[in-house]
């Protein structure tokens, strides 16, 4: 599955530590808003590329993008909130989500790469600092 790091702006990070006790609630939901945003710029991308500049007929069954999803945010051993954007797994052929999206992502012989994650990983950053802030700001506002 691949994987994309955004490090956290020092002001969010302070204004993060404003909030003690609620962090643990808070914090979830605003990185919950932000996958949001990502997984769509992702759905939106692999849409695009599957099944388009084939030689032959495309093969495409629809579970890949059928199985693109987020994860609940949760927090690791180490105490950090992740959230994870990406594929559940088994395919109903026996095959792997993962296996497939590599191959979209990179190719392989015989079959040209179609990048879909990292343009939107790049694409998408600014948007999901955004609706993190915006989310952190209502939750904020609420206490």
């Amino acid at each position: 599955m691949a994987k994309a790091t955004f490090k956290m702006p020092e002001e969010f990070l302070m204004k993060v530590s404003k909030l003690a006790d609620r962090t643990d609630e808070i914090l979830p939901k605003v990185l919950e808003a932000g996958a949001e945003v990502v997984e769509s710029k992702v759905r939106s991308n692999l849409a695009s590329v599957i099944g388009k500049g084939t030689k032959e007929p495309s093969r495409s069954t629809g579970q890949l993008l059928s199985a693109l999803g987020t994860s609940p945010a949760l927090q690791d051993k180490n105490g950090d909130f992740n959230v994870k954007v990406g594929f559940s797994e088994p395919r109903s052929d026996g095959e792997s989500n993962a296996k497939i999206a590599t191959i979209l992502e990179y190719g392989k012989s015989g079959q040209p790469a179609r990048p879909f994650l990292k343009p939107a990983k790049s694409s998408s950053k600014n948007a999901c600092i955004e609706a993190m802030k915006a989310k952190l700001e209502s939750e904020v506002n609420g206490i």
